[in-house]
C-alpha cells in the first residue's frame, strides 16, 4: 500500500460522485447553518477579486451574516446542498458573491478553478456548545518515537534529520513523517480517549474520526454539565496528557477558533476518506475512494 497526492481530476470526481452518497451520514450537528464557518484550502493559491488582496489557499465562511451585535441576519446557505456546491466549486460559489473579497471569476482568469485539497467546519457553533475536539496527530508520534530511537549526536532541532535517522521517512508510507505503526497507534489512542469520556465523564455521545493523518476524538453531549467552558478543556487536557500520557494536540482542544476536517472530506494528501470509524482494528486501507486509481 502507498499514499499520494490526489489528482485535481480525482479531487472534482469525489466531490461529484462519491461524497454525495455520505451526505446522511452526517454528525447531525454540521448542517448548512451550525457551524459558523465553512473553510476550503487550495493546493495553488487563488486570486481574489480586490488586485492588492494577495492570493488565497486557504478561505474562511461565515454561515450567516450578522448584525453589529453578532446576531444573526441571513444565512449565506440554503441547504447543505449549498455547502457541497461552495466545496465543489468555491470561486464560482463564493458565498460573498461579488465583493472584492470573493474569490476571483475563474472564467476571467488563466488560472483553473480551484479544487478543495482540504475541507473544514468552524468548531464554534451556533446551535450548540462550541464542539469539544480531541486531535491525536501521526507526527507527533512519530517524533516522539524517533526521540527515543536516535542518540543526542542528532540535531534534535531538525525534525528531517531525526526521523530520517530512525528509518521512518524510508518505511511506508514513504516519505511521509510518520509511517503506517504511527496511524494505527494514533488510532488506538483515539480509542483510548473515547473509553476516557465515557468512563470519566459519564459521556454518553463520543465519536472517533480518523483525519488522513490520525484521528479526531468528539465529546458531545449536550447537558448542560458538559458545556465545556476554555478553563475545563485546559483540566481535560491536562488530564490526557499528564495523567494519560496520551499525545494530544492541547490548542485544538482549547481554542474555539479551530477548524477540523469535515467529516467524509477527501484527504487529498494521502487520498483517504475522512469518516467515523468503529474499532481500533480499523483499516486505513478502507478509506482510499473509488475514484483513485491506484
Amino acid at each position: 500500500m502507498t499514499w499520494r497526492q490526489a489528482t485535481r481530476e480525482e479531487l472534482y470526481d469525489y466531490y461529484a460522485e462519491e461524497f454525495p452518497r455520505y451526505l446522511g451520514d452526517l454528525p447531525e450537528f454540521i448542517t448548512a447553518t451550525g457551524p459558523k464557518q465553512y473553510a476550503v484550502a487550495f493546493r495553488e493559491p487563488h486570486p481574489v477579486r480586490k488586485d492588492e488582496v494577495p492570493d488565497k489557499d486557504f478561505i474562511r465562511r461565515d454561515t450567516w451574516q450578522t448584525d453589529p451585535s453578532g446576531d444573526r441576519t441571513t444565512h449565506e446557505f440554503d441547504d447543505f446542498e449549498d455547502v457541497v456546491e461552495f466545496i465543489r466549486h468555491p470561486a464560482r460559489n463564493d458565498p460573498l458573491g461579488r465583493s472584492e473579497f470573493a474569490l476571483a471569476d475563474p472564467e476571467v482568469l488563466e488560472k483553473p478553478d480551484p479544487r478543495p485539497d482540504a475541507v473544514y467546519y468552524a468548531l464554534d457553533h451556533w446551535e450548540r456548545p462550541w464542539v469539544l475536539l480531541v486531535d491525536i496527530d501521526a507526527k507527533e508520534i512519530a517524533r516522539d518515537r524517533a526521540d527515543e530511537m536516535v542518540s543526542a549526536a542528532v540535531d534534535d532541532q531538525d525534525d528531517d534529520a531525526l526521523l530520517d535517522a530512525a528509518g521512518i521517512l524510508d518505511a511506508a508510507p514513504e516519505g511521509y513523517p510518520y509511517a503506517f505503526e504511527d496511524i494505527d497507534r494514533a488510532i488506538e489512542y483515539g480509542f483510548e480517549v473515547r473509553d476516557i469520556f465515557e468512563d470519566d465523564f459519564d459521556a454518553e455521545e463520543t465519536m472517533v474520526v480518523y483525519s488522513g493523518q490520525g484521528v479526531h476524538v468528539y465529546l458531545l453531549d449536550t447537558d448542560p454539565a458538559h458545556r465545556y467552558d476554555e478553563q475545563s478543556r485546559e483540566v481535560l487536557n491536562d488530564l490526557l496528557l499528564e495523567t494519560y500520557d496520551i499525545p494530544i494536540d492541547p490548542v485544538v482542544t482549547a481554542d474555539r477558533r479551530r477548524v477540523a476536517r469535515l467529516p467524509y472530506s477527501l484527504h487529498a494528501d494521502v487520498c483517504s476518506i475522512v469518516q467515523p470509524i468503529e474499532s481500533p482494528a480499523f483499516d486505513v486501507r478502507s478509506a482510499t475512494p473509488e475514484v483513485i486509481d491506484e
